[in-house]
This record gives structure tokens, C-alpha cells and sequence, in this order.
């Protein structure tokens, strides 16, 4: 079983890297707001997450934004405990796939949004496989196969303020998609 679930993970970052070649783990994550652009190393958030110490632009950023640099470490820390096999699964699903389609529009390869979804689920299954079924942000960007990552910061905005908490984050990506899966006029799955 083991083996099957590295197999699986293997395959799908072999599959993406002739997407992105040379490409292998997110370097960047660029934050982008209509002509704003501003790139982070994943460095300096791997740094951030095993430090609690802020460096570069994003010891600049989180000063602007009065962000607390331990508090922004715990956040990226915070891990999730998934089991690969079933995720795996779940992402290959109609609801999986409009679940991946609807993060896809706020996180994608910055030259390449339409792999979105592909490169979304690459990282899930690489960073479940590597973290031996726990994922943090840290080990998603590390997994994440663009060497450039955008995140749309209206769109993740957008989203941040219909949630006041990780349950309400879920619940707004799993039953968010229901909507585009119900037939015209109909109530939809029972």
C-alpha cells in the first residue's frame, strides 16, 4: 500500500514536470493585486517557519502589515494529517475537480494558470507522500512543481472574507462547488 501511494506520487510529479520542466518545487510565491506584484522566496517562509524569524521582503511585508512574524510561523507550521490514498481519490471527483478549479483561480503557476489544477493536486499528493500523510504550508510550496507560484490576492481576499475560521474555509470549498454540478432549474444530489 505503501508503495503504491510514493508510485502514485511519483507518477503525477513525472506527469506535471513535462508541464514545467526544470522546474521541480515553488521558489517564489508572487502576490499579485491587479498592477501590484511582489515576490517572496519559499526560503524565506521555510526560514520564517523554522525560526519564528522574518527576513527579506518578508520581514518588510509582515512589518507593514503588522503581522507578527511567531504568529505567521505557527500559521505556516499548522499541519493537516490527510490520508493520501482517499485524497488522491476525492481530487479525481466532480466535486474534487470543481473543489481544485475554484483554488486553481486564486493559486496557480504564474506563467501557466491553466495547469492550476494539475499543479494543485501534484503538490497535495507530493507533500502527503513526503510528509508521511501530514501537509503544512511549507511542505506544499516545497512540493508545489512551478518554480513560481501566484497568489491572487483579490480572489484570496474574496474568499478570507466569507471565513472566520478553517471549518467555514472547508465547508465554502466543498459545498461552493455543489453549485456548478446541479442541473438548470433542479435542486441538484440528494
Amino acid at each position: 500500500m505503501r508503495c503504491q501511494q510514493r508510485l502514485l506520487a511519483i507518477a503525477l510529479g513525472a506527469g506535471l514536470s513535462l508541464i514545467s520542466p526544470g522546474a521541480r518545487a515553488a521558489e517564489n510565491v508572487v502576490i499579485v493585486s491587479g498592477a501590484f506584484e511582489r515576490s517572496i522566496a519559499v526560503a524565506d517562509l521555510d526560514h520564517l517557519a523554522r525560526t519564528g524569524e522574518a527576513r527579506g521582503v518578508l520581514a518588510t511585508a509582515l512589518k507593514l502589515g503588522k503581522q507578527e512574524p511567531k504568529e505567521v510561523a505557527r500559521m505556516l507550521n499548522q499541519s493537516v494529517s490527510l490520508p493520501l490514498v482517499l485524497v488522491s481519490r476525492l481530487m479525481a471527483t466532480r466535486i474534487g475537480e470543481a473543489v481544485l478549479q475554484r483554488v486553481a483561480m486564486i493559486i496557480y503557476p504564474l506563467k501557466a494558470g491553466d495547469v492550476g489544477v494539475a499543479a494543485l493536486r501534484s503538490a497535495v499528493i507530493e507533500a502527503l507522500s513526503e510528509g508521511n500523510g501530514s501537509i503544512n504550508a511549507v511542505s506544499f510550496l516545497k512540493a508545489y512543481p512551478s518554480a513560481e507560484l501566484e497568489v491572487n490576492l483579490p480572489a484570496l481576499m474574496q474568499v478570507m472574507s466569507r471565513t472566520r475560521s478553517i471549518g467555514d474555509l472547508v465547508r465554502f470549498f466543498s459545498e461552493s462547488p455543489l453549485d456548478g454540478l446541479r442541473p438548470a432549474g433542479g435542486k441538484g444530489p440528494s
